[in-house]
């Protein structure tokens, strides 16, 4: 008997095969490399935050930020990775907030 897949990877999986390969690779984040590793089941990178991008982009699955509110969790992501600006209250806030949030990449 073979595993279930992960619903997150279903949902990649039917996306990729619905529209094209490098349409959904640009929804998510990542390369239309990143993707096909992903498929294949060869990804050596770090598999949970492609999850996290699919369940945000693809599933519209949502965190409550502290800082914006309901966010689909692609954008929580993003916004985790970008730099610090003093010049950008938003980016002050993330800053502050982020380390010791409970939707922090190391916490999905």
């Amino acid at each position: 008997m073979q595993a279930r897949e992960p619903d997150w990877l279903d949902v990649l999986r039917s996306a990729c095969q619905a529209r094209k390969q490098n349409v959904v690779s640009e929804e998510i984040g990542y390369s239309p490399t990143v993707v096909s590793q992903v498929l294949k089941g060869v990804y050596k990178g770090d598999l949970r935050a492609v999850q996290t991008k699919v369940e945000g982009a693809l599933m519209g699955l949502t965190v409550d930020c502290p800082v914006v509110g309901d966010l689909p969790r692609n954008r929580c992501l993003e916004y985790q990775r970008q730099d610090f600006a003093a010049t950008n209250h938003l980016r002050v806030q993330f800053s502050r907030v982020c380390p010791g949030c409970p939707n922090r990449r190391s916490a999905l």
